[in-house]
């Protein structure tokens, strides 16, 4: 696993130097690693470079110094793919807070019904085991860490279907938020590279 290590962060100062063109870089990144799917969940694919980013910004903007980089480092690690994993950062996007509430409180359970289905292959997604997602009282969080693991041969048939054999889907199973969509190809080539 290719973590991030106390010595790939940048001093907040040369951080502040470079963020401009830092932030453009990772939206280029990112603009092939995102996926819609139904109305209101994104599918935002994690890899080293966006993990990267996203420590450096929560550093330079919390401004918690040489304290807070350990504590960024443990939170942010875990999302960097292994090697035969993909990981998503899936968010259920509603700007009107009353209808958030109201989605969110029908969709308990909700980080448990993800998957990616290609040919004949389909991989379930675990949940990050951080924190509970969904509260007791069955209202699941805006914000949902999904790990997807391959086996040998489902990488491989991701891999072969990346360069145009077939179609892969991403998708949410929940009996109240039943969505699917196809990955764009750039998307899956993309992706594709997270798989050793």
């Amino acid at each position: 696993m290719n973590v991030l290590t106390r010595a790939d962060i940048m001093a907040m100062a040369d951080y502040g130097k470079v963020r401009a063109e830092k932030r453009r870089e990772i939206a280029q990144v990112k603009r092939n690693r995102r996926v819609e799917v139904g109305p209101f969940a994104t599918f935002y694919f994690e890899n080293r470079a966006t993990m990267w980013h996203q420590v450096h910004e929560m550093l330079f903007i919390e401004k918690g110094g040489e304290d807070q980089i350990a504590d960024e480092l443990a939170a942010y690690n875990p999302l960097i793919p292994n090697g035969r994993e993909l990981v998503a950062t899936v968010m259920i996007e509603i700007d009107d807070e009353r209808r958030r509430r109201t989605v969110l409180a029908r969709l308990g359970g909700f980080e448990e019904t993800m998957f990616i289905r290609f040919g004949e292959h389909e991989v379930a997604g675990v949940p990050e085991d951080d924190i509970d997602r969904t509260t007791a009282d069955g209202k699941a969080s805006s914000v949902q860490f999904v790990h997807f693991p391959f086996t040998e041969a489902q990488a491989a048939a991701f891999k072969r279907g990346a360069s145009g054999a077939g179609e892969a889907v991403v998708g949410v199973g929940h009996p109240n938020y039943a969505h699917m969509a196809v990955m764009p190809a750039a998307v899956r080539e993309s992706l594709a590279a997270d798989l050793d």
